[in-house]
């Protein structure tokens, strides 16, 4: 069966995404998966409700805010694929004892591609007891350019993910302040379909469901070099070296899951983050956003690795 897959938008810290296209995990399973890009973030999940695609990966708080606006459509996750947070805060100065007070008096440019980083910030600075309103931030430039901000000295902290932290890092030119992924578990990028598809279609999200986490199962027994090489073609643009240490940094963070279930506590921090910011107005539980009949199934058949 011929199965179209919405990319939310290409990242490295999506690896395991792309691996399991690379890997040939779907083809295993006899699907056939033609990954299609999204215009932008901001329409991946509406791309998905409007037919363009069976299923696509993306942030919970989009799916949350899609079912806010109209319930009726039903989106919901069926699998985790990035549990934790990838995204860094970086000083040009060293700050070997981090403490969100900190960037009090700092000049803080964040991420204005996507909502999601800055949400967590904010509700990483609301329960250290800072109040988010109170930090200088710039808000509304690309990684990109915050990047050359914060070598020119016109700003003094940065938040950017892989490969923009582990490029300023291998340069000299910045040094890690914080890693997101170290608050725990954070659910931040799952595979969704429609209640309507996996009524309709129960066997192929089991078998997508089986291939990511065959999927998982390599990624934890290799390096990252190995995953590096696996996906290098969706990454011309990024050295082999760069793109291995990124992926050593982002396994040694725990990012990625070790198996296609969303944890409770994940859900609740980043539902919790979107409440405390406004940016979710009503008080989802687990089980209104999230199926995981399959990825419970897959992993009590416990396949093996690709």
């Amino acid at each position: 069966m011929a199965i179209t897959l919405i990319e939310n938008f290409r990242a490295a810290f999506y690896a395991p995404f792309y691996a399991s296209c690379a890997l040939g995990a779907y083809a295993e399973e006899g699907l056939e998966v033609n990954v299609k890009t999204s215009l932008g973030a901001a329409q991946t999940i509406q791309s998905l409700l409007s037919g363009q695609g069976e299923v696509s990966w993306g942030g919970p708080m989009r799916l949350m805010g899609a079912l806010e606006s109209d319930p009726a459509r039903a989106p919901v996750v069926f699998c985790e694929v990035v549990g934790r947070d990838p995204f860094f805060l970086l000083g040009r100065e060293p700050s070997a004892e981090f403490q969100f007070r900190n960037l009090l008096g700092k000049k803080v440019a964040t991420v204005s591609e996507v909502p999601t980083p800055w949400m967590c910030l904010q509700y990483d600075l609301h329960l250290a007891g800072v109040d988010p309103s109170k930090i200088s931030r710039i808000p509304a430039r690309s990684m990109l350019e915050n990047v050359s901000a914060l070598l020119s000295g016109e700003v003094d902290v940065i938040q950017v993910f892989h490969p923009f932290a582990r490029q300023l890092v291998e340069q000299g030119s910045a040094h890690i302040w914080y890693s997101a992924a170290d608050r725990g578990p954070t659910s931040y990028t799952t595979l969704n379909t429609t209640r309507d598809f996996i009524e309709r279609n129960p066997e192929v999200l089991l078998r997508i469901s089986r291939a990511m986490y065959r999927t998982q199962k390599w990624i934890e027994a290799h390096g990252g070099r190995d995953l590096a090489e696996a996906v290098a073609a969706f990454f011309p643009e990024i050295p082999i070296p760069t793109l291995t240490a990124c992926y050593n940094d982002y396994k040694a963070l725990g990012i990625w899951n070790r198996t296609p279930i969303l944890s409770r506590e994940g859900f609740e921090r980043l539902r919790n983050a979107g409440l405390s910011t406004g940016r979710l107005r009503r008080n989802f539980c687990y089980e209104e956003c999230v199926d995981l009949r399959f990825a419970g199934q897959v992993v009590r058949e416990d396949p093996p690795s690709l």
